[in-house]
């Protein structure tokens, strides 16, 4: 199965990931020029983001349903037709109401490519490929941030608002000429999809539901996922430039720096989970706990944060997307091949559920400051950035409460099949002779 023709299928499915989050994210990057485009504040501006994920968070599962039935190569190639449409859409719009709609449009097409491009994965490659296939996927399609931070956002100070946002739409054709053209749901002579069962749809869904491991990588998603897509999609840029006072250029540089950690750290967590299974959760958990951390010394920090402070914060928020690759391990792990793609839509719809309302509730908490006198610096004051981005702590501590919650039902159904946890201090150990031994053999 691992012949140039997976690669080919694999390289393809990626490429058109890639492409959604280019568009997913591009918004996020022109925050302060859509604010002066639609003559708008902080909540109306959050709520193109919010009501593009609430369009994304609510389709994971029906898409998950669609594409357990017809395939990833037409629905990859349906969401990026919706994507064209609403990059078209906002290219063009002038109001409030027809942005939104447009950024709705990215959302439904956006919802359809990565459970679908994980959905190949399984299909196309052996088993022990697949915990580090699925971290590669999720870290090469961020690279679309880097053209979202970089050509974009030049393109668009350069020729204007819409040529910006053609070229984004062009994109999209692309990938619906060589999705149509060169990528297939399966090898040739493989079984077909739900030949294994003869459960219909409303039992997919809740046989994947009640199974408790699609829960523990829903709620392990939600957890460590959400504050680097609010980062990075929504308060990221006016954080640092109108709150921090940071310049664009520096801005961007820290975005791009976001984009290569989660690169980085991708391969060495994707063997972790493959070498320690049974440890997936804790990393999750200890992930959620550093960036907890980290975000509460930055918003603590008397004054504008230290430029390597913000460099650690940016760090730390990029391990959480190669790190939420885990709860779609889960969800691979403890579900038959017939209905992994609706336990990848439910599992992927926790981080998104979690982002939105995060989103919402830091754009809420800006307006509500201003409209009670108490930021006088401004709308996007520093003061005002603090107790508005201090509601992600809330959501980590409820997320982690789940995780928590969840793990025991996993492993207690683990231990009744046999299966014992390893003590964590077997796992560290195993970890570090590892990095040693291969630090010896590059020597």
């Amino acid at each position: 199965m691992n012949s140039w023709r997976a690669w080919t299928v694999w390289g393809i499915g990626v490429f058109a990931y890639l492409v959604a989050v280019v568009q997913r994210t591009s918004f996020g990057v022109v925050g302060l020029e859509a604010s002066d485009r639609f003559h708008v504040g902080g909540a109306v501006l959050s709520a193109f983001t919010v009501l593009q994920l609430v369009v994304y968070a609510s389709l994971q599962v029906p898409v998950g349903l669609l594409v357990d039935r017809f395939g990833s190569r037409i629905m990859v190639a349906t969401g990026a037709i919706f994507m064209a449409l609403g990059q078209l859409q906002i290219a063009v719009a002038e109001s409030v109401v027809t942005g939104i709609i447009g950024r709705m449009l990215v959302g439904m097409g956006d919802a359809m490519t990565f459970v679908s491009v994980l959905r190949l994965v399984p299909l196309w490659f052996k088993p022990k490929r697949s915990p580090l296939l699925t971290q590669l996927t999720g870290m090469l399609g961020m690279l679309g941030q880097l053209v979202s931070v970089i050509p974009f956002l030049a393109l668009l100070h350069a020729r204007g608002w819409s040529a910006g946002f053609f070229s984004l739409a062009s994109l999209s054709v692309l990938v619906v000429v060589l999705v149509l053209s060169l990528l297939r749901n399966a090898p040739a002579g493989a079984a077909p999809r739900g030949g294994e069962t003869a459960e219909g749809t409303r039992a997919v869904l809740a046989s994947a539901w009640r199974q408790a491991g699609t829960r523990l990588g829903m709620w392990s998603h939600f957890t460590v996922q959400f504050s680097g897509n609010v980062f990075a999609l929504a308060w990221g840029f006016p954080f640092m430039v109108a709150g921090q006072g940071y310049d664009s250029a520096t801005a961007a540089g820290l975005m791009s720096f976001f984009v290569v950690v989660s690169l980085l750290a991708g391969p060495p967590m994707g063997r972790f989970v493959s070498r320690h299974p049974l440890r997936r959760s804790t990393l999750v958990l200890l992930i959620t706990a550093l960036t907890a951390v980290v975000w509460a010394v930055v918003l603590l920090y008397p004054g504008q944060t230290p430029l390597w402070l913000m460099v650690l914060l940016v760090a730390v928020l990029a391990l959480g997307g190669p790190c939420s690759m885990i709860g779609f391990d889960f969800a691979r792990t403890f579900n038959p091949s017939h209905r992994l793609g609706t336990a990848t839509g439910i599992v992927n719809s926790g981080g998104f559920v979690a982002a939105l309302l995060t989103m919402f509730l830091v754009g809420y908490l800006l307006d509500l400051q201003h409209a009670l006198g108490l930021s006088p610096a401004g709308l996007y004051s520093l003061d005002a950035f603090r107790v508005a981005l201090a509601v992600q702590l809330v959501v980590m501590a409820f997320g982690s409460a789940m995780v928590l919650r969840v793990r025991r039902k996993v492993r207690r159904q683990l231990a009744a099949g046999g299966v014992k946890v390893p003590p964590l201090r077997d796992a560290l150990l195993l970890t570090w002779t590892d990095f040693r031994s291969r630090r010896l053999v590059r020597r």
